[in-house]
């Protein structure tokens, strides 16, 4: 390398893929790759063990497989005793160190970080040069583009834009979808039964390494009060990983994941999702070749074309939605609260002691591996904040803390939006609300036969506190309720209630939200 650096490449811990446009014309010879793990990016929010561990162990081996490909690497350790401790602090010490002539990055997914490091190379007096991330089907610019020819904004519309634009489960004319639709919502989504799931197949599993074992001693020490268990961490770190991970989903789950997505079962977190999200979210996928080889699974006849269309409609449709929302919306879009939501986010949502089971299991699978399905997401945990009213900034601080594959551009619309509905509506076109009932019924009743509580009770000391809080909900938010006209079934049952019945309901619906001590939350 020359005495003088041309480019210094910055690479963030969810940019982990070496074919990145940052690296677009990268020159050993005057070029340098810095890459920086920081405490601030574990205690912004109180991140859990698991969600720190994956960002730093696929980090640090992407560390190695830079420096495989000749890479000049100037990489910074959590526990170096120099650290400063934030991104730009580091960033800050490595400009006065190396003196660059240039910064180069791959646009990054979070504005919170984006800010900072334009904030640095500011006061550095040095260009700091964005470049489209390729990792996507699009661009914000499209998007927003799409957005504006619209007027308001639905998931479906854009999704067929991407999927007439790259071919994707296309008739030969492509201009018609295979099948006849776009859409096979109808033909998924069932309940395993009475009987349980039965025979499941095995979650991918890589335990940890050497270089990942010392990740987890080093979250255990730095990070000892942070929430969370590791000793079932087995989450790919490395891209070769995660590519048997999709190779695994897709022989031995992908047929019969639409037909089960959205059921639950006690003691079964894995069932037939893909568990996927934090390699893409990390860059160690590429959409692109989840998408191909999922359609591929179709064409040969190994999967049904509901099953994919369902799994690919996660990817090419709402993964890149939520992202064209997050950076047209930003940063606005955190101080919706259209609801009015201010109730204090449960302490037990740290703990998962709660004697509602279902929310239970939820929460402690979550502690446990980083990990919960979208509806335990949506229509557990989701839908009890949604009810009880928390804060949107807590509950949004909690969903990034705690997943694995949580990245603010994700994270931020699925919870403020869709699972909360506290941004009027941009999202989504309804709140997503429901009774315990909703509960019993994708579960089969496995968690409420072991629950104090009855489903179907919306009064009285066995009531359910998601019914009690369901009917305190409808009643609370009445007026803008009836004018969505997706709601008006919901709410015309709750103007038949009488007088005496909404006073009740709402009078156990303010005892179920007294304040308890937080005891435990950072």
């Amino acid at each position: 390398m020359t005495a003088t650096l041309r480019h210094l490449v910055l690479v963030l811990g969810d940019q982990l893929n070496s074919d990145a446009s940052a690296f677009d014309g990268f020159d050993p010879t005057q070029d340098a790759v810095w890459m920086a793990e920081v405490q601030e990016e574990s205690t912004h929010v109180w991140s859990s063990k698991p969600r720190t561990v994956m960002f730093l162990a696929a980090m640090r081996h992407f560390a190695l497989a830079l420096r495989r490909l000749g890479r000049p690497l100037h990489y910074r350790w959590l526990d170096d005793p120099d650290n400063q401790g934030s991104l730009a602090g580091e960033l800050r010490a490595a400009i006065a160190r190396l003196q660059p002539q240039r910064l180069i990055m791959t646009a990054p997914g979070d504005w919170r970080v984006l800010q900072a490091l334009r904030a640095v190379a500011a006061e550095a007096d040095l260009p700091l040069e964005l470049r489209d991330d390729r990792h996507f089907f699009s661009t914000v610019r499209e998007f927003a583009a799409h957005a504006q020819s619209r007027g308001s904004l639905r998931l479906e519309y854009f999704y067929r834009e991407l999927r007439q634009k790259h071919g994707v489960l296309m008739e030969p004319d492509g201009r018609r979808p295979l099948g006849g639709q776009w859409n096979f919502d109808a033909e998924n989504r069932e309940a395993f039964g009475a009987a349980g799931p039965g025979f499941l197949p095995a979650r991918s599993q890589f335990p940890p390494d050497a270089l990942t074992r010392e990740v987890i001693a080093l979250v255990q020490r730095q990070l000892p009060d942070h929430p969370g268990q590791l000793d079932s961490f087995a989450w790919p770190v490395t891209r070769e990983q995660a590519l048997q991970a999709l190779g695994e989903f897709l022989s031995e789950r992908l047929p019969l994941f639409g037909r089960y997505q959205d059921a639950m079962w006690p003691e079964e977190p894995w069932l037939y999702h893909s568990h996927l999200a934090a390699a893409l979210n990390l860059k160690l996928l590429n959409p692109r070749e989840v998408v191909a080889a999922a359609e591929a699974e179709y064409r040969a006849g190994r999967a049904p074309l509901a099953c994919v269309e369902g799994f690919i409609r996660q990817i090419l449709g709402w993964r890149e939605y939520v992202r064209g929302v997050y950076w047209t919306q930003m940063p606005g879009y955190l101080e919706h609260n259209s609801l009015q939501a201010k109730q204090d986010l449960p302490a037990w949502y740290w703990t998962g002691e709660t004697e509602m089971v279902c929310l239970s299991a939820a929460l402690r699978q979550t502690l446990d591996h980083g990990y919960a399905h979208h509806i335990q997401r949506l229509m557990v945990t989701g839908l009890f904040s949604l009810l009880y009213g928390v804060a949107p900034a807590q509950i949004h601080a909690w969903y990034l803390a705690v997943y694995v594959d949580a990245v603010e551009w994700v994270e931020l619309p699925n919870t403020l939006g869709m699972s909360q509905f506290i941004d009027g509506g941009l999202l989504a076109s309804k709140p997503y609300i429901a009774s315990g009932k909703y509960i019993q019924r994708m579960s089969s009743g496995s968690y409420c036969r072991r629950c104090p509580y009855d489903p179907a009770e919306r009064l009285g000391e066995r009531a359910c506190p998601f019914t009690t809080l369901y009917w305190d909900f409808l009643i609370r938010h009445e007026a803008l309720l009836a004018a969505n006209p997706r709601m008006v079934m919901q709410v015309r049952n709750a103007t038949r209630l009488s007088a005496e019945e909404r006073t009740a309901i709402q009078q156990q619906a303010a005892a179920l939200r007294q304040p308890k001590p937080r005891a435990g939350t950072p």
